[in-house]
């Protein structure tokens, strides 16, 4: 895992293919530019761990690029694959603002790019930028109430199935 530049990213990227992430969505061209150059920019190659099990959770990710897999740490310390995360999802935020180590560990699949939002650049950019703050925040609830629906989805599924 390397890091890249965001002006870099942004110039390989484009901010048009950058307004399309779903978590991004809405921002202003000034607030992603904003995230990407004070954040960090990961390149990850297939297999590459972005984040284990138990470590500090001070930050979140967004896919930029490419596909990571996300495996959940169980009782016997094994790992489940549960997930994968694409372009514009963001990795991690649960952890983030729970105040709580990362539950699992996550892998890329492929080739990918992962920006990088630690909570001080996110708090930088609710003093800074409020107004894109506030969207951030509603793309990042908008994103976290689909994945909760989701799941109530499956919990009623295995209980329809007898588990």
């Amino acid at each position: 895992m390397q890091l890249m530049a965001g002006d870099l990213a942004i110039e390989k990227l484009g901010l048009e293919h950058l307004r399309e992430a779903a978590a991004l969505g809405a921002l202003t061209d000034q607030a992603i530019t904003y995230l990407m150059e004070k954040g960090k920019i990961h390149t990850l190659r297939k297999d590459d761990v972005l984040i284990e099990s138990g470590s500090p959770s001070g930050s979140f990710f967004i896919v930029l690029k490419g596909a990571l897999a996300y495996y959940q740490t169980l009782d016997n310390g094994s790992l489940e694959y549960i997930y994968d995360f694409h372009f514009g999802e963001a990795i991690g935020f649960v952890s983030m603002i729970a105040l709580t180590p990362w539950p699992g560990t996550t892998i890329s699949k492929d080739d990918s790019l992962v920006l990088e939002i630690n909570s001080d650049l996110f708090y930088q950019l609710h003093c800074e930028m409020p107004l894109d703050f506030g969207v951030l925040l509603i793309n990042l609830s908008r994103e976290l109430a689909r994945k909760i629906l989701n799941l109530i989805q499956m919990v009623g599924e295995l209980k329809r199935n007898g588990h």
